[in-house]
């Protein structure tokens, strides 16, 4: 089983280097799982590019995407559609969420054939969340509150930044999931997914707030609220033509 280990990155020249090295030394520590470190570099203006030509030449295991345009979603989704691996899922490069959770992606799908989807779920009751503040807290659970009350569906927390699909899941959410380039995409699949009979796992986590962080919260809600809106009308007209 190969694991395809994507970082979409966004002028990351700060972080980068840190996260990608702290994989690759993980990776070392555990040449059981089969692994590519795929970065998707989504438009970056800063030393981004540079850092990931030095690191991938020092890394035989890292594939490089480029893009023009800008998008968390973007990224992803071009992975995806050059993926050859038997899993691939997507890593904030901050590694909030520690990148040594992998060894439970990997078992999970090994031992549970049945699994299609396994990510990181910061609201469970058996997580640890440290250092965020309350305003954003309270924000992840609202959003997650809104996503369940308008699609009916059970997952959580579909904006945790570890996520990982079975190739042949992902494909077919790909190909019938909207071409939005934001962070609302990688939502949109798992409402797709629980929609259309997938097996989604949630994995307690620990995660680490990070301040260093770029994301416009107020930005994101905006588009949050907007794409959740817009989505429920097109899976709505969807079923009408069923």
């Amino acid at each position: 089983m190969k694991i395809n280990i994507v970082f979409p990155v966004l002028n990351e020249e700060r972080r980068l280097e840190k996260g990608i090295r702290r994989t690759e030394k993980f990776l070392r520590q555990h040449e059981e799982i089969d692994a590519v470190v795929t970065i998707a570099d989504n438009g970056s203006t800063d030393a981004t590019p540079e850092l990931i030509k030095k690191l991938s030449r020092e890394f035989s295991n890292i594939r490089v995407i480029t893009l023009s345009e800008k998008g968390f979603g973007l990224a992803f989704r071009e992975a995806v559609l050059q993926n050859d691996c038997d899993i691939i899922g997507y890593v904030d490069v901050d590694l909030s969420t520690d990148i040594t959770y992998l060894k439970h992606v990997v078992s999970g799908f090994e031992k549970h054939s049945e699994i299609d989807v396994i990510k990181g779920n910061r609201l469970s009751k058996r997580s640890q969340v440290n250092g965020r503040k309350a305003s954003r807290n309270i924000t992840s659970v609202g959003l997650d509150t809104l996503i369940k009350l308008v699609f009916g569906v059970r997952v959580s927390d579909t904006m945790e930044g570890f996520q990982f699909f079975r190739k042949k899941c992902i494909d077919r959410l790909v190909a019938a999931s909207s071409n939005d380039n934001g962070w609302f995409y990688c939502a949109e699949l798992l409402i797709r997914g629980e929609k259309m009979g997938y097996r989604i796992a949630e994995l307690p986590v620990v995660w680490n707030d990070d301040y260093d962080t770029k994301v416009d919260v107020v930005k994101l809600i905006l588009n949050y609220l907007e794409r959740i809106f817009s989505l429920k009308k097109v899976l709505m007209m969807e079923k009408i033509r069923k």
